[in-house]
């Protein structure tokens, strides 16, 4: 990938578009966020593509200074897949809802996953479906009230990171919406990842589902209610840095450092780069306190550098060298 011959500032990313999303929406904190990055990445603005699908966050390609494309609900990953592989040298960025990704476009979203093709995906999770007036979408809690369960919703929810990793997802990070600093490092570790990254912003929608993530991402208790996650150190958190997590048995444990014997040693330390995605998986489980920053982090061998390598063995076996050897190989006749 070509590296800028400028050094760009986030207005560089700016598009000259009027941003369409309503007041107080945490979108505004991610195309920000993700504006601020990209002159860190150091990759020529020519090279990197935004594909979206249907939704609110699916207007992103505009506000971006950047190639990209708007496509349709769900396909986002197919059409970015083609775009990567036509052109490896291209940074693209997949930016969908938790609707757009999980619902119509479970499919590719899974199978992109399993295939780790060298692309980023931004997933803004507010578990609803926002643009068409707050219906509730794949990731809607269960008797939650929305405009088609008025009476609550019967449906259990997908957990993105549990889906992903089941997916075999090599480089999966949750962040809060509010937390644009923390955001912008996450979105340049995913551009450095080989592989396909997965990033779930935990984003409130203000009009149709506000304070979703209030309990975790509130200013008052996000010390307290997050655990942010480091490569290589202790699990620790707290508004005191008093509470770690441990490992009992087949659970993991909030513990307070001080109290029955318990030292900072005696904690997990973070692992994202292990093959073995069990833990991970307790991670993304964890309900209180909830595990965000880069949860998983596993450099596995890419869609394009398997096919690439299958390429070069064929080309090696084969007895054809050109088109014509083919062509003419075996029987052959000649129409008059």
């Amino acid at each position: 990938m070509e590296t800028a011959e400028k050094k760009y500032t986030f207005k560089d990313f700016a598009s000259d578009q009027e941003v369409r999303w309503c007041p107080g929406c945490d979108d505004y904190v991610i195309l920000r966020s993700m504006q601020k990055a990209l002159p860190e990445m150091n990759v020529k603005r020519e090279n990197v593509v935004f594909i979206s699908g249907i939704g609110c966050s699916s207007r992103f390609p505009y506000y971006m200074n950047t190639y990209g494309m708007h496509s349709i609900h769900g396909r986002a990953p197919g059409i970015a897949s083609g775009v990567k592989l036509a052109n490896p040298d291209l940074s693209v960025w997949i930016i969908t809802g938790d609707g757009d990704a999980m619902a119509i476009g479970g499919n590719h979203f899974i199978h992109l996953l399993r295939r780790n093709i060298n692309l980023n995906i931004v997933l803004f999770n507010n578990e609803i479906y926002g643009l068409t007036k707050g219906q509730f979408s794949p990731t809607s809690l269960v008797g939650q009230k929305t405009k088609s369960s008025p009476y609550g919703n019967t449906q259990p929810p997908f957990q993105p990171g549990e889906l992903a990793l089941g997916a075999q997802a090599r480089f999966f990070a949750r962040i809060g919406g509010n937390n644009p600093k923390d955001m912008s490092k996450i979105f340049i570790e995913s551009h450095k990842f080989n592989g396909t990254s997965l990033i779930e912003i935990l984003q409130n929608c203000v009009i149709f589902n506000d304070g979703c993530f209030k309990n975790v991402t509130d200013k008052e208790v996000k010390e307290d209610k997050q655990i942010y996650l480091e490569q290589g150190k202790p699990m620790i958190f707290g508004k005191n840095r008093d509470k770690g997590i441990v490992l009992n048995g087949l659970k993991l444990e909030v513990v307070t450092i001080g109290e029955n014997g318990i030292t900072q040693e005696d904690l997990l330390v973070h692992n994202a780069k292990e093959q073995d995605p069990t833990l991970h998986q307790m991670l993304v489980r964890l309900q209180n306190p909830i595990a965000t920053g880069i949860i998983r982090s596993f450099d596995d061998i890419t869609l394009e550098e398997r096919v690439d390598a299958l390429t070069v063995e064929v080309k090696a076996n084969s007895k054809f060298k050109k088109t014509d050897d083919l062509f003419f190989s075996g029987e052959t006749y000649e129409v008059e």
